[in-house]
């Protein structure tokens, strides 16, 4: 497991995901961490190439046991190979969206028979998961669903800095009645979990945020916290888990910058991702907990207004997969 053969899945084959793909798989670095299997179109993936880094060589595989593995080699298992009209980029189409739905649950399956020890998937969007028949709000709730898990939650690293999320893709109106203390505690469960078997963190320390600005003021802006986040905090101590708050938003993110945690709860999607993301614009990481398989993924779209162009940035990709490698070093050998 010195070096764990990864699934990279293109996502949306016009949208930036092979073009950031090529970017990546040309430092031979990335080799050092891991072998890279590249899950996608033979056309969008030879294109980005010829672009991008001619010098490369393409090697399409039929399994992840043909695949070279080393730098200057692009091992790529074909799952589609699109005509040049569902090819134009930042315009999805119908057979592009299935395709590249098909990329994800092949990686999910070749990890669930441990053919591969993990996944990256690259982006995709929601009207290309519904032009393809999925009404799932995005990755998570897709493999959620398709392996089977339990429970499963949203969490965006950036170096030390981690957001976990109670709530994630829901109108700001309807957060509130998305929260609940059962479901607050079995985050702060999971999340400790993870903090401890996937980011070898011997005692996480958890920050929770509240909802309401000042943490409600006893009850004057709000009464979430009072009804729901303090009786989910409380009850999580009674059970060991090492979890504080709820604490102020404005002042919590500040906290956790300076050490004082390794991981913070946001109770929904923009109140973490707007810190995270100012400070890890370039380099963050989607990571889906809970699952019983290894996921990481950009954390960014597909760009659609960028494909084509050269102009995506890789460094999302780049940390997502060398996560990816950490933890499944980690999980499958041994190392902390």
């Amino acid at each position: 497991m010195d070096r764990p053969i990864l699934a990279l899945t293109m996502g949306d084959p016009v949208g930036v995901g092979p073009e950031i793909l090529v970017m990546a798989l040309s430092e031979a670095s990335v080799y050092e961490v891991c072998r890279p299997l590249v899950l996608g179109d033979l056309t969008a993936l030879a294109r980005a190439k010829d672009c991008l880094s001619p010098e490369l060589t393409l090697n399409p595989v039929s399994g992840p046991e043909q695949g070279r593995y080393q730098p200057g080699t692009l091992d790529l298992l074909p799952l589609s190979h699109l005509p040049e009209a569902d090819l134009v980029p930042g315009h999805p189409s119908a057979a592009g969206s299935a395709a590249m739905v098909s990329y994800i649950l092949t990686a999910m399956d070749l990890a669930l028979k441990g053919k591969v020890a993990g996944l990256v998937t690259g982006p995709i969007s929601k009207m290309a998961l519904k032009m393809a028949g999925y009404a799932y709000p995005g990755h998570t709730e897709l493999l959620r669903e398709k392996t089977g898990a339990a429970e499963a939650a949203m969490m965006l690293a950036g170096g030390r800095f981690r957001v976990v999320l109670a709530t994630t893709h829901l109108p700001l109106k309807e957060v509130s009645c998305h929260l609940s203390r059962e479901g607050l505690i079995r985050l702060f469960a999971l999340t400790c979990r993870s903090l401890k078997n996937d980011f070898g963190i011997a005692q996480p320390r958890l920050g929770v945020a509240a909802l309401n600005p000042h943490a409600s003021e006893g009850g004057l802006f709000g009464s979430e916290e009072m009804e729901t986040i303090i009786p989910a905090v409380l009850e999580a101590h009674d059970q060991g888990l090492p979890v504080s708050g709820p604490f102020p938003a404005d002042t919590l993110f500040w906290r956790h910058s300076q050490g004082e945690f390794d991981a913070v709860c946001a109770m929904y999607h923009d109140q973490g991702l707007i810190p995270l993301k100012l400070l890890h614009f370039m380099d963050a990481v989607n990571v889906t907990l809970g699952l019983p398989i290894i996921r990481t993924s950009v954390d960014h779209g597909t760009a659609y207004d960028l494909a084509g162009t050269g102009k995506a940035h890789p460094g999302s990709l780049k940390a997502a997969i060398r996560l990816a490698a950490e933890i499944a070093r980690r999980r499958f050998g041994g190392q902390g």
